[in-house]
């Protein structure tokens, strides 16, 4: 796969890229709020390791979509989905994955989960798919448009 052609300011689905990972930034710091709120060591170090890789990438994916990279679209594709994939089985089963939970099913009363902790949860995930989607959309007009 080679991309030969960089998104332009004047694409629809460029646009919408853009939108979309403005709402999946506001969504990474209100997810990472709660996780400040309620203490770094609320979490097994293996999902610490992995909400940082997740945020590096996330950042990184940003910081292409703003640029008008043309890795952009996939970059949103990958960090979209697998983000939503990643955060629904953390935070949405029961406390079946031992360290790669962090379940809010029952959560003990040292997990400190409330209403916001659900809310900044299921908002990353929206958003997640918003930006995956968001990014099939740039793909494939970048497709379209490669010569």
């Amino acid at each position: 796969m080679t991309y030969s052609t960089p998104l332009r300011e004047t694409d629809r689905a460029f646009t919408q890229l853009r939108w979309a990972t403005i709402l999946f930034a506001v969504a990474l710091i209100t997810h990472g709020a709660d996780h400040l709120r309620r203490g770094m060591n609320t979490v097994s170090s293996t999902v610490m390791t992995l909400g940082t890789i997740q945020m590096i990438l996330a950042l990184a994916t940003i910081v292409l979509v703003f640029l008008g990279h043309r890795a952009a679209p996939l970059a949103a594709i990958v960090i979209g989905f697998v983000s939503a994939a990643g955060f629904i089985l953390v935070h949405l089963f029961p406390d079946w994955f031992g360290p790669l939970s962090d379940s809010f099913i029952n959560p003990p009363e040292s997990a400190k989960v409330n209403g916001f902790s659900w809310f900044a949860a299921l908002f990353e995930i929206a958003a997640d798919v918003i930006i995956g989607v968001a990014g099939l959309r740039a793909y494939r007009t970048q497709a379209g448009t490669r010569s």
